[in-house]
């Protein structure tokens, strides 16, 4: 299976009665093909036939390196063009986050609740088309994230209304989803499976439906966009007050630090994570306490 298409575009540029001319960096942009591709392999997914148009459009994403032409010692411009296509098209879940969650995360459950079927179209995919050895970790990561964050919708649809997640009888534990030949739920994903391919980002990206956890984001994750939708959601949620409170030497954080910590010292102490994503330059001495949890639901 192929992710990466590599396009190379060279120009050769024509000669005068005194040779080869050379053309000036700024003068040597290239004209990049427009290439529109289904981003769905043959053997990974099929989304239902209103979905095919938009796919066609989003499920491609285009990656132009030296877009004002690199020269070489013999006049030649070349500009590379990368084309990535996701291993797993999340459009469905995306149109739906759009239509259903503020900027600040705020989740509108009659709207999901109208759209449920939808929903369980996507959740349906996800089932049968599961990742593949050959794809790329953020592909699987992408995958994973939203396919904890639609079942958790999922869940608080099957009790709702409810006031909060821990008003439904083992929320996290609950078996209710096949995929393949197991039954999986919320724990198995993030324990199992997010957190052992080492990326703490996932803690700021999955979301418990409750007003103290990170806000869910509108838009789906895909891996293409993945590094940097991780860190927004990172830098979003430490500068967020009602969840965390830092200051040069004193912070009040989340509990999810205090829940994963060991996830957060990978590369360093806990205070080193941190100062990777805050605006503040936390002091490596500073005072560290933990902000009660609000579990009520984030409608």
């Amino acid at each position: 299976m192929k992710y990466v298409s590599v396009l190379i575009l060279t120009f050769i540029f024509t000669s005068s009665c005194c040779g080869i001319q050379k053309p000036s960096q700024t003068t040597s942009k290239s004209n990049i093909e427009t290439v529109t591709n289904s981003g769905i392999k043959s053997d990974v997914i099929q989304p239902s036939e209103d979905n095919l148009e938009k796919t066609t459009e989003t499920n491609t994403v285009k990656v132009s390196l030296g877009e004002d032409g690199t020269i070489s010692d013999d006049g030649i411009t070349v500009t590379t063009e990368i084309i990535y296509t996701e291993a797993f098209d999340h459009n469905i879940f995306n149109e739906l986050l759009k239509k259903n969650v503020t900027t600040e995360g705020n989740v509108d459950y009659s709207g999901f609740k109208s759209d449920y079927k939808k929903l369980k179209t996507y959740i349906d995919l996800l089932k049968t088309y599961q990742p593949k050895d050959d794809w790329t970790k953020e592909d699987q990561l992408a995958y994973w994230i939203n396919a904890y964050n639609a079942l958790t919708i999922d869940l608080i649809l099957r009790n709702y209304p409810t006031k909060s997640i821990k008003d439904i009888k083992d929320p996290w534990d609950q078996r209710l989803w096949q995929f393949g030949d197991k039954w999986q739920n919320l724990n198995d994903i993030e324990h199992e499976i997010l957190r052992k391919m080492n990326e703490p980002r996932i803690h700021f990206a999955i979301v418990c439906a409750s007003v103290s956890c990170p806000k869910l984001q509108n838009t789906a994750f895909t891996a293409s966009s993945l590094d940097i939708q991780l860190t927004n959601a990172t830098k979003e949620f430490l500068a967020d007050t009602s969840k965390n409170e830092l200051l040069e030497n004193s912070i009040k954080l989340s509990k999810i630090f205090k829940w994963f910590k060991k996830d957060f010292e990978q590369d360093g102490d806990l205070i080193d994570f941190l100062n990777q994503y805050s605006d503040v330059e936390i002091s490596s001495s500073a005072k560290k306490s933990f902000k009660d949890y609000n579990w009520n639901l984030n409608d």
